[in-house]
């Protein structure tokens, strides 16, 4: 039966040929990784590490940059140091964190149609996504404006608050620079290009070490200067990598110039990066709260450092899992939108085998070094003893962190964000905060008991996004996958 659209229909000879190409080459059903050859396996393992690598380099190195900048701004003084994390936590939760998920999108729709060989597509949503993603910046930028007066209205300190909003004003350019930023990363991303982006990424680096010595200690600006080298440096990384797809013939068929196309079906766009914005920024504010809800314990300002140096060791070792999230995502969208799904389902098993690995290591590693850990941040033997009680609870959540991030990069990879949306809505603020703050304030387990409460959200994130994983059908996702890539734009070899 024709369809009244100009699509490939779900019959079309494009997926006809693929899923019998599979049967009679596989003979596989959904049984799990047994069904694979070795070499498929191993072949598998080398695409993923390849990726992956670079692109835990990456998070690394961009990561690299508000931390560099704080350690710079920490010599001046504990109340520019106070205003300079509040303002870049501050920012994270209202800012960052909404422009990372947005651009996740991309994910899918870029990495589906580099899988289905319409490389100018690419190029054409990558353009969507920057339209979309400065604008979004606009409202943001006058949220950032107005640092001060929101956190006075919280309750904030009046000076840690006006020292925030200073820093915080400084920071607007770099929201705008990190939207195109992200753009650009899932765009070559998409298309396994990813050492282009390390380097680009340890060249601003090893630029913003330099230029926050000037800024904060021989221009005057202090604290803000370190806030005008995050936004500089942001600005270099993005000029770096659009010259290098504008110039590069690795991205000649994927970036093929400006389009009037970018400006229709919008929505394309904005129904995959709604719920792509909701399901990381549930997340990372979860996160976020766990530390905030730590101030209204008893001896707050000891469960707040220690919560916050928690924060900021699962924020460094979750890079690593998020590399592979990114790895599986970019081969999850790639292989269903050429139409191979048993290839997808060998990603999938794979980086979870990889996912566990990577958890009992560095869950290892933490919790060996848990009576040591401690001296990195401060020299208070309370501090010291009770970061040594909190590690084995972070390496079981980095474990299950793990898990669940290389399950969410599935789910980016074959478009389930609004999916993955409930979930983290269901697991962190249903069951994750409530039974935080029951441990925490009721059975009076203190710190620790927040951050079981993020353990237990992380444990039905888990089950169910891997329950939505194993009753997968990827056949259907390879119809999908192919029914999105031509969903805006109707190539005449559709089926050539």
């Amino acid at each position: 039966m024709e369809r009244e659209d100009n699509k490939p229909s779900l019959s079309s000879p494009l997926i006809q040929a693929c899923e019998e190409d599979v049967t009679k080459e596989t003979g596989r059903n959904n049984h799990g990784i047994k069904g694979f050859k070795r070499k498929e396996i191993v072949e598998e393992v080398k695409k993923q590490i390849w990726l992956a690598g670079p692109l835990i380099c990456v998070s690394l190195l961009q990561y690299s940059t508000q931390i560099i900048a704080i350690m710079f701004v920490g010599h001046l003084g504990e109340l520019s140091l106070s205003g300079a994390t509040m303002a870049l936590s501050f920012t994270s939760v209202t800012g960052f964190s909404l422009l990372m998920g947005m651009s996740s999108a991309l994910d899918t729709l870029s990495g589906q149609c580099y899988g289905a060989k319409q490389y100018r597509l690419m190029g054409i949503h990558m353009q969507r996504a920057m339209l979309v993603l400065s604008l979004v910046c606009v409202p943001l930028a006058i949220i950032s404006a107005n640092t001060k007066t929101i956190l006075t209205a919280l309750g904030q300190n009046a000076a840690i608050a006006a020292e925030a909003g200073e820093f915080a004003h400084f920071t607007i350019p770099s929201l705008f620079a990190y939207g195109l930023l992200q753009c650009l990363v899932r765009f070559l991303q998409t298309q396994n290009i990813v050492f282009p982006m390390m380097l680009s990424s340890a060249v601003t680096a090893l630029l913003h070490i330099p230029l926050c010595w000037v800024l904060v200690f021989k221009s005057g600006l202090g604290g803000r200067g370190a806030a005008l080298a995050i936004s500089i440096s942001f600005w270099i990384n993005v000029l770096l990598l659009a010259l290098y797809v504008k110039f590069s013939s690795s991205c000649a068929k994927t970036w093929t110039g400006f389009s009037k196309e970018a400006f229709q079906n919008v929505t394309t766009f904005i129904r995959l990066a709604v719920p792509s914005a909701v399901m990381v920024c549930l997340e990372m504010w979860s996160f976020e709260m766990i530390v905030l809800l730590s101030g209204l314990l008893p001896n707050p300002e000891l469960e707040t450092s220690v919560l916050s140096i928690s924060l900021n060791t699962a924020a460094m070792v979750w890079m690593i899992p998020f590399g592979l999230s990114s790895a599986v995502s970019t081969r999850v969208s790639n292989e269903l939108g050429a139409g191979r799904p048993e290839t997808a389902r060998l990603a999938v098993c794979v980086v979870l085998v990889m996912a566990i690995t990577e958890g009992i290591l560095v869950g290892s590693v933490l919790i060996l070094i848990r009576n040591f850990w401690g001296y990195a941040y401060s020299n208070e033997r309370e501090v010291i003893d009770y970061l040594a009680t909190m590690m084995p609870i972070l390496a079981t959540s980095n474990f299950l962190d793990g898990l669940q991030c290389v399950l969410s990069g599935t789910a980016r990879g074959c478009g389930w964000q609004k999916i993955g949306a409930y979930v983290n809505l269901g697991a962190y603020y249903l069951v994750g905060i409530p039974l935080a703050i029951l441990m925490a304030f009721v059975l009076h387990v203190g710190g620790k008991g927040l951050w079981l409460g993020i353990i237990c959200a992380l444990i039905v994130q888990v089950l169910l996004l891997l329950t939505v994983t194993i009753r997968t059908n990827w056949e259907k996702e390879a119809n999908k996958a192919t029914e999105r890539v031509y969903e805006s734009t109707v190539p005449v070899d559709v089926v050539t």
